[in-house]
């Protein structure tokens, strides 16, 4: 299964894709869309564009976005929303199934603890990913996203196996 993990932001929106067989998880590709232009809607659709041609490159089957926390700025939280929008609909509008994960749990997945600081969440992505060249902090978060994912895919997949047995 190959899965790709982003991190939206409005500046920068970070990917990371890897492809998950069994228990072992490899590095494909990550990097950042950096958004253009001088007004809102000019800079969504940059992103939207960008993260049309890398899922268009990268064909993952599963795409897992991280779920925006609510902070003090209103406007600020409210333009992350319009830049995660983007970051559900672009994988959905190619007919990949999007599942979304909390900051915690992507860092309780990826560290072992879940307010873990971003240097102990880059530690842990290339202990993961050995060799792996990150394309910085909005890549890194969005290769722990797509680790996340494939953790969860995996239990779920021995879950439902479980069930099955039981069943039989």
């Amino acid at each position: 299964m190959r899965v790709i993990g982003i991190d939206p932001g409005l500046r920068r929106t970070g990917w990371g894709v890897v492809d998950v067989e069994g228990t072992l998880v490899r590095h494909v590709a990550n990097g950042v869309c950096q958004s253009e232009g001088d007004d809102l809607a000019t800079r969504l659709l940059s992103l939207f564009v960008a993260l049309t041609a890398v899922v268009s490159a990268q064909r993952p089957e599963a795409a897992a976005v991280e779920q925006t926390f609510v902070n003090k700025d209103a406007a600020g939280t409210l333009k992350l929303g319009q830049a995660r929008a983007v970051a559900l609909i672009v994988p959905a509008r190619a007919g990949v199934p999007v599942a979304e994960y909390a900051p915690n749990a992507v860092k309780k997945v990826v560290v072992g603890v879940g307010h873990a600081e971003k240097a102990q969440v880059e530690h842990m992505v290339k202990l993961q990913l050995p060799g792996v060249k990150l394309a910085g902090p909005d890549a890194t978060d969005a290769l722990a996203i797509a680790l996340c994912h494939a953790h969860h895919a995996r239990f779920q997949g021995r879950l439902a196996a479980a069930i099955a047995g039981i069943r039989a």
